[in-house]
């Protein structure tokens, strides 16, 4: 609600975290509990929302939150482009506050080719892709409840920000997308896993996505395990570090999600597969983090020193794993339901009960290439293609979108 350097509290902006007890006050050079200094939280928080309201959140609820989300929409309008150059970009605003504010937040995390530090502001990937999505569900909420100007204002942000993104973060030389722009606008050119949370996004522009999967399933990014949050050939590379060459599950999750939004099945079984490798290597139990070793080198993946485990993003994959596969997109409100399931060969059966969409409980099972769906209202369209790469909410905005 305010501007506060020491907490990077901002109007509309969606805090980072909040700490508990005696030692908070400690914390991040004696800011308090509550620090706002986190670049994704804000457009993730708008995603979610829409995210909510097609999975078919009461209207009541959407109405209450959706004021937050137009905060948060003009956080990252007003607040969140440093410089005025269209992408969302961070700079900690005290000494004592976070250098890197992305979801890679270890000082060290964003590196060009060459080793040096990228200077701040600093305009990571996932980032830009996170603020299209943002957008883009703004404007499937406003178009769901007539605001056109709304719709609009915020489809033409989103279509513009996606045209600037494949031209500015795309690199010839390292045929991909770079990790991020730094303050001179120069390219981090190194491949990193950020680039996966593009292809979940949807930013990314479909004659590119090939070049987005070859990369991450490539020897120096995928493990056998997972994929590395940065490339072994990277200078900065360090498979025992937190985020220098790391497997996060939560990160291949992602990855995962994006790449069968594209259509890369059999690249999204590989990372699922490895996956559950590693699941059933650590008791069933995913950890934060293990080292980005490869496979063929070591029998068993290789544990971080200080991964938690449990953790809430690790012990949430596995649900985005298996929506992946069955690959579910809702629209109660339009009352559709996309769902084209891609089993891997080592998976014959899957079954999911009590899944809540809207004010009803489906099951799906999952056997022989046939799908079956119980529970699934009268009224709702049971679409078996699976959606295309500019999402769901897309094709409904283009269908209501009044003519000029």
């Amino acid at each position: 609600r305010k501007e506060d350097p020491l907490s990077e509290e901002e109007p509309g902006r969606i805090l980072h975290e909040v700490r508990f007890g005696d030692s908070f006050g400690d914390m991040f050079g004696g800011r308090g509990s509550v620090y706002y200094g986190s670049i994704d939280s804000t457009p993730l928080f708008v995603m979610l929302l829409g995210e909510l309201h097609r999975w078919g959140l009461a209207d009541k609820s959407i109405q209450e939150l959706l004021p937050h989300a137009d905060l948060a929409c003009e956080w990252i309008l007003n607040y969140g482009d440093k410089d005025g150059d269209g992408y969302v970009e961070y700079r900690r605003s005290s000494e004592s506050g976070i250098f890197n504010q992305g979801w890679k937040d270890s000082f060290d995390s964003i590196r060009h080719a060459d080793g040096r530090f990228a200077a701040p502001p600093i305009a990571l990937c996932e980032v830009q892709g996170y603020v299209y999505a943002a957008f883009r569900a703004r404007a499937h909420l406003a178009y769901e409840s007539g605001d056109i100007d709304t719709a609009h204002k915020f489809e033409h942000r989103a279509d513009e920000l996606k045209a600037n993104f494949n031209e500015d973060f795309w690199s010839d030389e390292l045929d991909g997308f770079v990790m991020a722009l730094d303050a001179d606008k120069h390219q981090v050119a190194v491949p990193a896993s950020n680039i996966g949370h593009c292809l979940w996004t949807g930013i990314v522009d479909p004659d590119k996505a090939d070049a987005v999967a070859r990369r991450l399933l490539s020897p120096d990014m995928f493990t056998g395990w997972g994929i590395r949050t940065l490339s072994s050939d990277a200078l900065a590379y360090n498979p025992v570090s937190y985020h220098n060459g790391s497997v996060w599950p939560h990160d291949n999750a992602l990855c995962v999600a994006g790449l069968m939004r594209y259509g890369f099945v059999e690249e999204s079984h590989r990372v699922i597969l490895g996956m559950l490798d590693v699941s059933q290597r650590a008791g069933g139990r995913l950890p934060e983090l293990f080292c980005g070793l490869d496979r063929s080198d070591v029998p068993d993946p290789v544990s971080y020193p200080t991964s938690c485990s449990p953790q809430a993003w690790a012990a949430a994959s596995p649900l985005l794993f298996l929506r992946s596969m069955l690959r579910i997109e809702p629209a109660v409100a339009n009352k559709k339901l996309w769902l084209s399931p891609a089993l891997p060969d080592e998976i014959g059966e899957l079954a999911v009960r009590n899944v809540a969409l809207g004010s009803s409980r489906i099951s799906i099972e999952v056997s022989k290439g046939r799908t079956e769906v119980s529970g699934l209202p009268d009224d709702m369209e049971l679409i078996t293609d699976p959606r295309a790469p500019e999402g769901v909410t897309r094709s409904l905005d283009t269908q209501q979108r009044p003519e000029s």
